[in-house]
């Protein structure tokens, strides 16, 4: 098999479209998170099912950023690595969720409590040290992220563009249904995904398209100083 600049594009657009899918479906019929729940085996499941999620996430906005490199510029540039920052830390964030905190529930149930707590946008009665502040970065980074990136994908004009404009407002959204009830809270997830799914899609498409019509410019630049 040879890897290609197009099959990797179209890879990256499979991953996008996987990690939307995935960060819908597993808010679906979410049990509240509690001391009790957080060791149960559907739990445990949808956290590692995240995790997968934020792993294709990132390879499909590296995907989106690498193919329009060029009409992506400085903002693209500066919207990628925030947003990627934000998955990278939903997966660390996710990772403990699904390992460590089933094995400390029973001992240190008040710890696990305020951890859920803050992972729902509320406030922890003790000290749940660094976390805390990852949490806080983590939210400031995926939303800022998703903004600036939706923005500069929405300027280069080439993947679907309701999709970066779903991407970009999805921070907005989520500000708002982030100070609601957990019901709500599990809402956070669908403008991100319904975006990722669209623009994973629209990538797989448009995978190759521009290295096809640059082809005739490229082969010109090269003939017409033979030529002359």
């Amino acid at each position: 098999m040879t890897i290609t600049t197009t099959f990797l594009t179209r890879a990256a657009g499979v991953a996008a479209a996987t990690a939307g899918l995935l960060f819908v479906g597993v808010q679906i019929g979410h049990p509240h998170l509690d001391v009790d729940s957080i060791t149960t085996t559907e739990v445990v499941v949808r956290n590692s099912l995240k995790v997968v999620m934020a792993t294709l996430a990132l390879v499909g906005i590296t995907g989106m950023y690498l193919s329009q490199v060029r009409r992506n510029g400085v903002l693209g540039l500066v919207g990628y690595v925030v947003l990627a920052a934000g998955y990278l830390s939903i997966m660390a964030t996710t990772v403990i969720a699904a390992t460590v905190l089933p094995a400390i529930a029973a001992t240190d149930p008040s710890y696990v409590a305020d951890v859920l707590t803050v992972s729902t946008g509320g406030q922890a009665a003790g000290d749940i040290g660094a976390l805390a502040t990852m949490h806080q970065l983590q939210g400031f980074a995926y939303l800022l992220g998703g903004l600036l990136f939706g923005i500069a994908l929405f300027r280069a004009h080439v993947l679907t563009r309701w999709a970066t404009v779903l991407l970009a407002v999805g921070g907005v959204v989520s500000i708002a249904l982030s100070v609601m009830p957990d019901a709500f809270y599990r809402l956070l997830a669908y403008p991100n995904g319904i975006a990722m799914v669209a623009l994973g899609i629209s990538l797989f498409r448009t995978a190759g398209r521009e290295l096809d019509s640059a082809a005739p410019d490229a082969a010109a630049a090269v003939t017409t100083p033979a030529s002359a």
